[in-house]
């Protein structure tokens, strides 16, 4: 009697439980993103086209037996499956040594658990810091010619998968030149829309003082003028001419909308699937 007593209690327990979709499957789709085949910037080898597992397997190889890793995992809706959403690789400075955080955050896997969002911050070690010429030059040879320099900045913004022109052409010396100037209002005004607003100056740099979550940052993609961005500080060493921190930010605009609602979606059908709706219909009257 007791052991039957028992077995109903357990029964009525889990009857009690919030309802997870434990065997919830969905067939994972590839968001848009702002980039192309011939423009397809990266950071440290990790790129919009990077799963979350592939960008892990490349920082750990990076900072193989150096620095400390966060790996931040969590649930999708009320399903038990868990992801990777965001990584961060430390390796902290000191007057001997370069110090590196690069931290980087995905999709869910309804959206392929792909990259939106890269970020590699350098602190030079004092006698360790490049010149900016060195610096400015390895980022043109790697990002080809930038949309706008200005305001210790490089910035690169992508439409339709190309980047974006406001009328400059820089080539190294003018680059270099225009780095420490702010940036020129005119170049900047047509990265604005035809009403005015819009600049992807902006929206990365409000970007960057959020929170790193797709809920987050999804306001500012949506009201960029451009699809996704690439931006390169460069912040003054010991001397002008010397490089003390370099920040190296890329955001995919484009994805973090369309894995949102990719995400969205597949959430609805996952809670479609735990609460279905009634399939009666009214009597003929």
């Amino acid at each position: 009697m007791l052991r039957r007593a028992l077995i109903a209690l357990v029964a009525v327990a889990a009857a009690a439980l919030p309802a997870t979709s434990l065997a919830y499957e969905f067939k994972p789709k590839t968001p848009e993103t702002a980039f192309s085949k011939k423009a397809r910037p990266d950071i440290l080898g990790i790129s919009a086209d990077s799963s979350a597992a592939s960008a892990r397997a490349i920082l750990e190889s990076s900072f193989k037996g150096r620095g400390k890793a966060d790996i931040q995992e969590q649930k999708f809706g009320g399903t038990a499956l868990s992801y990777t959403a965001a990584m961060v690789f430390t390796l902290p400075s000191d007057p001997k040594q370069t110090g590196e955080v690069l931290s980087s955050s995905f999709s869910a896997p309804a959206s392929a658990n792909l990259a939106y969002f890269v970020d590699r911050n350098l602190t030079f070690a004092l006698d360790q810091q490049p010149s900016r010429a060195e610096l400015v030059k390895q980022v043109m040879d790697k990002y080809g010619a930038p949309t706008i320099v200005g305001s210790q900045h490089l910035y690169y913004f992508y439409r339709k998968g190309s980047i974006m022109s406001v009328g400059a052409k820089y080539k190294e010396a003018a680059a270099l030149e225009a780095v420490d100037r702010p940036l020129d209002p005119k170049m900047a005004l047509k990265l604005n829309d035809s009403n005015g607003r819009g600049s992807c100056v902006a929206m990365v740099k409000r970007a960057l003082a959020r929170e790193k979550n797709l809920a987050a940052m999804l306001g500012e993609a949506k009201a960029a003028n451009c699809d996704g961005a690439l931006s390169v500080e460069l912040t003054p060493g010991a001397t002008p001419d010397r490089v003390g921190k370099a920040q190296f930010t890329l955001m995919d605009f484009k994805r973090m909308i369309s894995a949102a609602r990719i995400d969205a979606d597949a959430l609805a059908a996952e809670q479609g699937e735990r609460n279905p709706q009634p399939k009666a219909s009214a009597p003929k009257l």
